[in-house]
């Protein structure tokens, strides 16, 4: 199932051993390399701290949060050696510029929509300039068009362009 970017975060982490809350989900980690989301940066419940819930250690996903088996789960970010690289990356999808293959200005990102099984970021929503989202509005566009991307921004195939049909004859 596809969820926006807001339906992931600000959810509470609950345990299923205790039955409570344990973590609130603040952001997550993103690995710019599959654009999967790796896992998600929690604030502890109890010390406050900034801890990382892995996205393999999620047992399931409810509306009101996320459901793993302790508070055990729930990493210190300098303790997760392999996750480090992308952790230092500190990739952030929304507010990318998106350009074409051929250089063109595109928009910015404003949204994506993941796949809660998977957590691969399938869409990505980007608005365009004021100018240019009177006549096209916002693009939606699939993770098979994406070409590259690059700390600064996402680079993705050229677009359909599409040609206004001329109005009818009147009939006279």
């Amino acid at each position: 199932m596809l969820q926006l970017s807001a339906a992931l975060l600000n959810k509470s982490v609950m345990s299923l051993r205790t039955g409570v809350a344990i973590a609130t989900i603040t952001a997550p980690i993103f690995n710019p390399d599959n654009l999967k989301i790796e896992g998600f940066y929690c604030q502890d419940r109890f010390t406050k701290e900034e801890l990382v819930l892995l996205y393999q250690d999620i047992r399931e996903t409810l509306p009101q949060g996320y459901v793993v088996n302790d508070h055990d789960v729930l990493a210190d970010p300098s303790e997760l050696v392999r996750l480090k690289k992308v952790i230092d990356l500190d990739y952030e999808i929304i507010g990318k510029h998106v350009v074409t293959t051929s250089k063109q200005k595109v928009g910015k990102v404003s949204d994506y929509a993941t796949e809660t099984e998977t957590m691969f970021v399938q869409k990505i929503y980007v608005t365009q300039s004021l100018l240019k989202s009177f006549t096209g509005g916002s693009l939606s566009i699939d993770r098979t068009q994406i070409n590259e991307i690059t700390p600064q921004r996402i680079i993705i195939n050229e677009l359909a362009k599409t040609v206004p049909s001329p109005a009818p004859a009147a009939a006279a």
